[in-house]
């Protein structure tokens, strides 16, 4: 196999550095990276002026867009490029999302190098990989856990925003905006009573109880 051009699509700069220097070192097969990006509006910027790109690693929590999102915008403007998704989400629904999205191949970065050589060694052949341990239905019929969260009931913004629907976050951003009710119905063109569903359906997913607490933890968390 010939050098494979590569593009590292990651907000964690050490992470980055490291994998670079795998590749630098591996044998079997050669991987020239070529650019590192840390956003979605990068990588795009990257792509149209580095048309000898072959294969993105791309991760999904990017801070400016989400990385299940970006997926289907690449493969349009650049179907030959193999996109492998490299990140630290398990969940079966977010392994389906991404193949059904476009993405080639998916791998979590607690997998071994030997899991990712392979992995790349198998989208370049036009084939799609999943790594081992992951699935895109539920295991035995239990859902998998969104991130390794050990003891810590932390969440992070990935995840968080993966909860609401695209017509939840409209809203959110709305009264994050500190508009009632009447003013997002009629901006979005619905009624009051269905912005009102929508209001408490965000705050029960989120786990506040009123809208002051819920502006603050939108904010915080830059879901907006």
């Amino acid at each position: 196999m010939s050098t494979i051009n590569c593009l590292l699509v990651d907000s964690q700069s050490i992470f980055r550095a490291g994998l670079k220097s795998y590749f630098e070192h591996a044998s079997g097969v050669n991987i020239k990276v070529t650019g590192e990006e840390t956003t979605a509006e990068g990588l795009i910027l990257f792509l149209h002026k580095n048309l000898s790109t072959e294969l993105i690693l791309l991760d999904l929590n990017l801070p400016d867009q989400d990385g299940l999102e970006v997926i289907p915008q690449i493969k349009k403007q650049f179907k030959k490029v193999k996109i492998m998704v490299l990140t630290s989400y398990s969940d079966y629904k977010f392994v389906g999302q991404a193949l059904k999205n476009g993405a080639d191949g998916y791998i979590l970065k607690s997998n071994s190098p030997q899991d990712l050589m392979q992995g790349i060694v198998e989208i370049m052949e036009n084939n799609t990989y999943i790594a081992p341990g992951l699935h895109i239905t539920p295991p035995n019929g239990k859902r998998l856990t969104s991130s390794k969260k050990s003891n810590s009931n932390y969440e992070d913004r990935f995840v968080i925003k993966q909860k609401l629907t695209k017509r939840e976050h409209e809203v959110l951003e709305l009264i994050t905006e500190a508009k009632n009710n009447k003013e997002i119905a009629k901006e979005l063109y619905i009624s009051d009573q269905t912005v009102g569903v929508h209001r408490k359906n965000i705050m029960r997913k989120l786990g506040v109880r009123n809208t002051i607490n819920l502006i603050k933890f939108a904010l915080e968390n830059q879901l907006v």
